[in-house]
């Protein structure tokens, strides 16, 4: 369990967030006098006060990462319910699944050496769920990345990625280089039939980064940099709407109208806000398009300024930093590769997402974790933040029993 020490200062991060949420739903129930708006302003901090300090009650968990991680996905549905009430609530329901799918994500891996058995049955499981939008998905903006079931649509990736990780970790800390660059092959030369091509990267550099973690060769970073800068040029090459983004991100204003609208729209929405943000509920950024996915990062900017999106930034800065500290602590290869990976996932999403949002690199079209409205993408988000809050559990537990061990031995 966390120690007393750590428990105050967790409190001290979380009372300000929740005093800026209950703060903000109170300002949206003022302008219209909603009853139900009110009520959130309870029920939000509360949800963010229960998932942060009480779930840790139940197994060791890091808390500032808890801390973090609900402050953005807070974040998220006050954005989201403040420019589309119907998308804010339904991103409440999709939290409430996601903390579950976090919480069986951590008790996977504190019951790893009963589970790893389990690692097969998820690596065939994980390459048939990616297949199915090759057969059966859907085309959005020229990604055919999306199935239909009993009539809710999903991204199979986002969530293969959690058994993406976990495979890959117990390939590599078991020495099986060639068979997890075979199981990453095939998920993308799936993502590329799907035409997926942000999420194909994000695989692709979190397969790399691993994989140069677990082997330390310098050899293995060309090969995998070349390979990327190969698969750049040859998507560019093939697929016509890389090309149309690629040009895009040029110069958005050869086509601000048509093709370039969004991203237009988006800078103008960023330079609106300025340094401080036009206000709650006094920007203009749903006439993005996108403004609920892609662009949720300048919607915040739009409303709450420059500098309030700098600490967005920094927030996901802390998440990572906090993994790579979890990832260090680990005594086993597993845990600490499972680790980097995680929080270089979230880490690298970020980044893509924000980069593409401000014009750093062309978009890709995959969403702000924890921040995004989208079931999959929020419900993966919080089960890899699982599988990290389970390594750090471990680690934890590693802890205390080093403390048993010595306290017997000075007994003795």
């Amino acid at each position: 369990m966390e120690t007393d020490r750590q428990r105050p200062a967790e409190r001290r991060l979380v009372k300000p967030v929740m005093l800026f949420m209950f703060s903000a739903f109170v300002l949206l129930g003022l302008k219209d006098f909603d009853w139900f708006t009110f009520a959130l302003a309870v029920l939000v901090p509360f949800g963010i006060y229960a998932a942060t300090l009480l779930l840790p009650r139940l197994f060791p968990a890091d808390t500032l990462l808890l801390a973090l991680v609900n402050f953005l996905c807070a974040l998220g549905i006050l954005t989201l319910y403040r420019t589309d009430p119907a998308r804010g609530i339904s991103q409440i329901y999709n939290y409430a699944i996601g903390v579950g799918v976090m919480v069986m994500g951590i008790l996977y891996i504190r019951f790893w050496q009963r589970l790893k058995a389990t690692v097969p049955m998820i690596a065939v499981a994980a390459v048939v769920f990616m297949a199915l939008p090759v057969f059966f998905g859907e085309e959005r903006n020229g990604a055919k990345a999306w199935i239909a079931l009993f009539g809710v649509s999903f991204q199979p990736s986002e969530i293969v990625k959690l058994a993406h990780l976990v495979v890959l970790a117990f390939l590599l800390s078991r020495r099986r280089v060639l068979t997890s660059v075979v199981f990453a092959g095939i998920s993308l030369a799936l993502l590329m039939l799907q035409k997926d091509l942000g999420t194909a990267l994000l695989y692709y550099a979190i397969t790399l980064i691993m994989v140069f973690s677990a082997t330390g060769s310098l050899t293995v970073l060309s090969l995998g940099t070349a390979g990327a800068a190969a698969g750049a040029v040859l998507g560019y090459s093939i697929f016509s709407h890389v090309r149309r983004r690629v040009s895009i991100w040029i110069d958005p204003w050869i086509d601000p109208r048509g093709s370039g609208y969004q991203i237009v729209q988006s800078l103008i929405a960023m330079a609106n806000g300025g340094l401080w943000g036009t206000g709650l509920g006094l920007g203009n950024a749903k006439v993005i398009p996108e403004y609920a996915t892609d662009f949720i990062f300048s919607v915040i900017i739009n409303e709450f300024g420059v500098l309030f999106g700098a600490c967005v930034v920094a927030v996901y800065a802390l998440i990572f930093m906090r993994g790579i500290s979890i990832a260090m602590r680990s005594r086993s290869k597993f845990h600490t590769l499972l680790a980097l990976g995680c929080s270089s996932f979230i880490a690298l999403q970020a980044f893509v997402i924000i980069g593409g949002n401000i014009k750093l690199i062309p978009l890709t079209g995959v969403t702000l974790p924890f921040v995004s409205y989208g079931g999959t993408s929020l419900i993966s988000s919080l089960g890899i933040l699982g599988l990290l809050q389970g390594v750090a559990s471990v680690n934890q537990e590693d802890i205390k029993e080093d403390q048993m061990i010595a306290l017997i031995g000075e007994e003795g």
